[in-house]
């Protein structure tokens, strides 16, 4: 796990070595243990191509610097991720002729790409953002694995492509001065994150999940090698004889593949179905006891710590918890929000990187359970989606003049319903599937904002599969092209690498993604249950206590605190004369929500956060 730079350039400009050595180094938290860089020419002349590194050691500790060459030296590759089946691809790769150096994934990476070319990626199982220098053709070759997991962001100007793991290394290039794209800001209010392959500083994108980019001095092409099964109609195959056991061979051996590692490692555990089910997976595969590490709350309602606590006692983990509190959230949010480059989408993202921080003292990877609800239907949305047929079946008068308005004067404790209700009435897809977690409609984008609505450019990826015969199929589909990658992986890459530490993901194998979407749709969610294949797999595992217990997600009580303690922090923030975002708004209807918020009537969260944290974002970066 490393951070990686680098431009391609076809202009005659001066002071790129030292550029490239800045780049490397405004990421040096991804990587405290290495830095190397590669610099070359074209044979013609024509283009300059250079690569920076810095490494985060977990597999071969002693020969694994980068870049790294082929046996000639005329390829070398910057790498940030881990492939797991590297060792399957070494031995195939030696016996068509190829001789290693080392016992790094990333040296077979190189010579993956010598042999196969572009054709490489297809082979890998992993999470992988890389650049290969190709010397012999006088190319660059980018590509970004199949879901997203480590990033990679482009900018190009004036004969200068850059990329790098981090937008903050890109701002460190002569002549890119960070600006706020206004077009980008309308999705961010409508998603809680900015959609690919946009961001929100004007001028730089993200390589789309799934993709690769070659560049030389003619140019550059991309290509997109990889879209999640669920995108694609289930195909009658012959049923699997025992699916439950299939999946848990499966996810058995995710986990085991993720715990290839040269350093002490452990895993991150809520306390929920997804991270207690990797943790007990973990204590199948291992002879020493699993380090675990939980985070929770001073308020009870919102911790899980009991829960981690009964999974920690059943596998007798060597475990260790954290308490975070309001105070840690003002303290670390200014942090937090430069480690992200972009307005922290959700709470949870503080106590994520404190507790990576808590981590890092005794380990340098963790395995967590991410993906698990994206890939297996898991939020309450998976389950309402399915109704939307038969809720627009009622006369249009009565949801929206008597049970729409009934159900928005419900109280907190009855947010799912109000959700659920409010966005089943949205008869329209594309505005729909954004809505589940966004923060407002396109109707109160243009109540709330003076901005201009966005111009076209977002991926059309999430929302190319329209519900058909399967709404699960078509939202999942959604949240793994879209939700996951722009926003839950984001968080998750940039919280633990901002603390130095290497997060792993067993239920985002696209092995196991495969099989299980190859399965009717009941094997993931029937009636009201939710991840049901995990459930059975897990009932083998797992107590009845975290079986069955209601999903809590990973909240804070934020919703409290704005309309309290942080009332004067949030009403600084966003109304005061030194605030950069309030001619974004109507002031008449931003008082109204503020308002609303204020005296308990509504629930405003999540809008207000997101409000909150543009406003601390334009600060941190001064734009």
């Amino acid at each position: 796990m490393c951070g990686i730079a680098g431009y391609f350039s076809t202009s005659a400009r001066e002071g790129l070595s030292e550029a490239l050595r800045c780049m490397t180094e405004a990421i040096m938290h991804r990587g405290p243990d290495d830095v190397g860089y590669f610099e070359s020419t074209t044979a013609d002349g024509r283009a300059r191509v250079g690569l920076g590194h810095r490494r985060l050691s977990i597999i071969d500790l002693s020969t694994g610097h980068q870049p790294l060459g082929n046996a000639d030296g005329s390829m070398q590759v910057v790498f940030n991720g881990e492939i797991y089946n590297f060792e399957a691809l070494r031995s195939e790769l030696r016996a068509s002729g190829h001789v290693f150096r080392t016992r790094s994934d990333t040296e077979v990476l190189v010579h993956a790409y010598e042999e196969w070319g572009t054709e490489c990626v297809a082979r890998l199982r992993g999470m992988f953002a890389f650049a290969i220098w190709d010397g012999r053709r006088g190319r660059l070759f980018l590509a970004r694995d199949r879901f997203g997991k480590k990033p990679l962001f482009l900018h190009q100007q004036a004969g200068v492509l850059l990329f790098s793991s981090e937008i903050k290394a890109l701002l460190q290039f002569p002549g890119v001065t960070p600006r706020v794209d206004r077009a980008a800001l309308w999705d961010y209010f409508r998603y809680r994150y900015v959609p690919a392959p946009a961001t929100l500083f004007a001028g730089v994108r993200k390589l789309l999940p799934g993709s690769w980019m070659l560049c030389d001095a003619d140019g550059a092409r991309e290509s997109r090698f990889y879209l999640p099964p669920d995108g694609l109609a289930l195909e009658a195959t012959a049923a699997c004889a025992d699916p439950v056991g299939r999946f848990l061979e499966l996810l058995e051996e995710s986990v085991r593949i993720r715990m290839i590692s040269d350093v002490p490692f452990g895993a991150f555990l809520s306390g929920g179905i997804d991270s207690s089910a990797v943790v007990g997976l973990m204590s199948r595969c291992s002879s020493l006891p699993v380090k675990t590490f939980s985070v929770g709350f001073a308020e009870t309602a919102y911790s899980e710590l009991p829960y981690a606590r009964t999974i920690a006692e059943l596998f007798r983990t060597d475990h260790h918890e954290l308490l975070v509190s309001q105070e840690h959230l003002l303290e670390h949010l200014p942090a937090v929000t430069r480690l992200r480059d972009a307005p922290v989408a959700e709470p949870a993202d503080i106590p994520i990187y404190l507790l990576a921080r808590e981590a890092r003292r005794t380990v340098k990877m963790v395995l967590t359970g991410e993906g698990s609800d994206e890939m297996l239907g898991g939020y309450p949305k998976h389950v309402f989606e399915r109704y939307v047929a038969q809720y627009h079946l009622l006369p249009p008068w009565l949801r929206r003049t008597l049970i729409e308005p009934a159900v928005g004067t419900l109280p907190y404790r009855f947010r799912r319903a109000k959700t659920a209700i409010v966005n089943l009435g949205i008869e329209s897809w594309e505005e729909r599937m954004p809505r589940w977690f966004g923060a407002l409609t396109a109707e109160d984008c243009a109540r709330l904002l003076t901005l201009v609505p966005p111009r076209d450019g977002t991926d059309a990826a999430p929302l190319a599969v329209a519900p058909g015969d399967s709404p699960l199929r078509a939202i999942l589909y959604f949240d793994q092209t879209s939700w996951l990658p722009d926003n839950l992986l984001e968080r998750g890459d940039r919280m633990t690498m901002g603390a130095s530490i290497e997060a792993r993901m067993p239920f985002m194998d696209h092995e196991l993604a495969a099989f299980v979407s190859g399965l009717p749709d009941s094997w993931r969610v029937r009636g009201f249950t939710t991840k049901r294949i995990l459930r059975l797999a897990m009932r083998r595992l797992l107590p009845a206590r975290i079986l069955e217990r209601p999903k809590v997600g990973f909240r804070m009580p934020v919703n409290e605190w704005f309309r309290t303690s942080m009332r004067d922090y949030l009403l600084a923030h966003l109304t005061d004369a030194d605030s950069r975002t309030r001619d974004y708004y109507r002031p008449a209807e931003l008082r109204r929500l503020l308002q609303e918020h204020i005296d308990g009537r509504q629930n405003h969260e999540k809008l207000l956060w997101c409000l909150l944290n543009l406003e601390i974002w334009q600060r941190e970066f001064k734009l």
